[in-house]
């Protein structure tokens, strides 16, 4: 849960580098200058919106992944040998598909209450870019009230905007971070079968999770620009992938691919190495062990 509210904030922080203010003269300069204005226009709490439903969903979506992938690395090993690259990868792509049943509508809805910070910020610094008519008061939703607004809309499918785009980023991420991930992890091993030391697989999650999640920022920005419903009056629209990346390119250079990616480093780096520890300090196997058992 602790990791779920770090990835939150960072997230936050991440989501208003990535578009704060787009198009207009008050743009996040960078992290600190975002994670000012944020506080000033929000207060500190305006940095969790989003955590409810991230808090709800991050943990199905990582047991996903983990479990995912260990099913995949299994059926896909011959007899018990060690996987091949190429393997690896596949499973790791193979987990990165899986996850994203999860990943979408929570970053759907994590958007769009951020996004409804983000509006009412520029409504009180800058109320004719946002409102040509003037300034109006606008409560922001909760994500029970988005969600029931999306499936009342545009059904299960209005969740799942942004679906190929979520796919582009946690495919590639999860191709790259797990076989990162298993061969930085086999380098701490005490002896061939030994396990690794906990501090070892917290390192290696550490290292894995933070070059994986840069590697795939360009995707995470165009991702969080089409999942986001709420725009200003100066903010673009966009169709599709193709469109989002044609005008990025067009309005703000191909650097703006590489925005957030230190927010989204520094999370992710800490949260699968402590997801990682977890998983294989076998916590949830132990908790699991004190349920009753059914007779069979």
């Amino acid at each position: 849960m602790s990791g779920g509210q770090d990835e939150e904030r960072e997230g936050t922080e991440r989501e208003r580098r990535s578009d704060w203010l787009n198009g207009g003269e008050e743009r996040g300069r960078n992290m600190s200058d975002c994670l000012i204005k944020t506080i000033r226009s929000e207060g500190y709490f305006g940095m969790y919106r989003g955590a409810a439903v991230n808090l709800t969903l991050v943990t199905p979506e990582k047991a996903i992944k983990l479990a995912a992938n260990d099913f995949f690395r299994y059926h896909l090993s011959k007899d018990g040998q060690k996987l091949t690259l190429p393997r690896e990868m596949l499973a790791g792509c193979g987990a990165g598909t899986c996850q994203v049943i999860v990943t979408t509508p929570m970053e759907m809805l994590k958007i769009q209450l951020q996004d409804a910070g983000r509006i009412a910020a520029q409504r009180k610094l800058m109320p004719q870019a946002v409102t040509p008519g003037g300034p109006v008061e606008v409560k922001s939703p909760t994500a029970m009230q988005l969600t029931r607004q999306l499936l009342k809309e545009k059904g299960i499918a209005g969740l799942y905007k942004g679906l190929g785009a979520t796919l582009l980023r946690d495919v590639p991420f999860s191709i790259i971070y797990f076989p990162l991930f298993a061969n930085l992890n086999n380098l701490g091993k005490r002896g061939a079968d030994g396990p690794a030391p906990f501090y070892v697989s917290f390192i290696s999650g550490c290292i894995a999770g933070s070059t994986a999640a840069v590697a795939v920022n360009p995707v995470d920005v165009i991702k969080t620009r089409l999942q986001s419903l709420t725009r200003g009056s100066q903010e673009d629209t966009y169709s599709g992938v193709t469109d989002c990346i044609r005008k990025i390119l067009r309005h703000e250079g191909p650097t703006a691919f590489l925005k957030g990616a230190y927010c989204r480093a520094l999370v992710i780096a800490p949260l699968f190495g402590i997801v990682q520890v977890v998983y294989f300090l076998g916590v949830g196997e132990y908790i699991l062990s004190y349920l009753p058992k059914r007779n069979n």
